[in-house]
């Protein structure tokens, strides 16, 4: 795989996780309230905006890599996203990690890898 495609993969999976994390950071703080006091308190906040910013970013590098690689190959590489999502949440929510999301971790790891070995 050529090394710009490799470094849009990365990117892509880089920023998608730092949305996801950031925008669990700005629903899990406890001091946000219920209803629409909640998404006020949530606006105020950076990490709501620190999200949207990722995801903005995301979109572009998803169609700069998509333009780079075969529409089902990207989808298939894409999917590290949810194994990359899954670790930092353990790591940085203490989110658990059962032994079927193991296993779903590593069947996911090792379909990228096939893929990625095939482009």
């Amino acid at each position: 795989m050529p090394l710009l495609t490799v470094a849009l993969w990365l990117s892509n999976a880089l920023l998608d996780t730092g949305g996801q994390l950031a925008f669990k950071a700005a629903a899990a703080d406890p001091a946000a309230g219920d209803g629409a006091a909640r998404w006020k308190y949530m606006a105020a906040r950076p990490w709501l905006w620190i999200g949207i910013g990722c995801y903005v970013f995301e979109f572009l590098v998803w169609i700069a890599f998509l333009s780079l690689v075969q529409a089902s190959e990207g989808v298939l590489l894409g999917s590290i996203n949810i194994v990359v999502i899954m670790v930092a949440g353990r790591f940085l929510f203490g989110e658990k990690l059962t032994r079927l999301r193991v296993a779903g971790i590593l069947l996911v790891s090792i379909g990228v890898a096939v893929v990625g070995a095939g482009a």
